[in-house]
């Protein structure tokens, strides 16, 4: 075992003598062996200077940009853009609470008028802001209104939002079109996925009534009866509660 030797230290015969040569010349060459591997790392770094350095200002300009985007670019798009939504969605609402010209309002959504936008310049004009986003869903639940299925589900489906309400008529719209377009088997995998969305009061019960109904057209009376339940006992509120008892029994027979 090797032993500490103390500075000046002479050893006491020919086989400490050997011994400490041995020491004394496993540590040149560790020492040795480190100082090569510096030197390589140095030697490596010199050789590579403009590599490193080309790499590092890549990264630097990506960060940079990427603020400088966010900042001079995206954010003043996101408020144009947002801006522009103001109109169509004025026409929108008029529609859906009017009673007589309907068409001709969600047209005007669509397409605006007097030089605004519409929702679909919009679409086209602000790609990736959260207005076109939104566009979308409005654009989708206007040419469901107008029965224009396939334009709905087109539009509805580019719609994304994690939003509890807004996520699942937009899943809930597409079902519908597909309902209006005779394919129920299609309607009922939108409606599912409608009231699994998010659970709440609102959604949820009126989505698992038009998957108990559609479940029931399909002939899939055990998975009806399993909607028609959930909102008994987990709805009773709800304005879908109010028949329900009718719905369990035909989903029985």
């Amino acid at each position: 075992m090797a032993t500490y030797k103390k500075r000046g230290y002479k050893p006491k015969n020919k086989a400490e003598e050997h011994e400490l040569d041995m020491q004394n010349s496993a540590t040149a060459e560790v020492f040795s062996s480190l100082d090569e591997s510096a030197s390589k790392s140095e030697q490596w770094v010199a050789r590579n200077q403009n590599y490193i350095l080309g790499v590092i200002g890549v990264i630097a300009v990506s960060v940079l940009g990427y603020l400088a985007y966010n900042q001079f670019i995206q954010k003043p798009k996101e408020t144009m853009a947002a801006n522009e939504m103001y109109y169509p969605q004025q026409y929108f609402e008029q529609a859906l609470n009017s009673t007589t010209e309907k068409d001709s309002l969600f047209y005007l959504s669509l397409n605006g008028a007097e030089g605004k936008y519409g929702f679909l310049d919009i679409i086209d004009e602000y790609k990736g802001t959260k207005a076109a986003n939104l566009s979308n869903y409005s654009a989708g639940m206007a040419y469901l209104n107008m029965k224009q299925y396939q334009e709905a589900i087109g539009y509805l489906e580019k719609f994304s939002s994690d939003d509890a309400i807004l996520g699942a008529l937009a899943k809930g719209g597409i079902g519908d079109a597909f309902m209006q377009l005779d394919q129920p088997t299609e309607a009922l995998a939108y409606y599912e996925s409608a009231f699994k969305h998010n659970l709440n009061g609102f959604t949820t019960p009126r989505f698992l009534y038009k998957s108990g109904v559609t479940s029931l057209e399909l002939g899939q009376n055990k998975k009806a009866l399993d909607y028609f339940t959930r909102i008994k006992d987990e709805f009773p509120d709800s304005e879908e509660a109010n028949t329900i008892d009718a719905f369990i029994g035909m989903a029985k027979n």
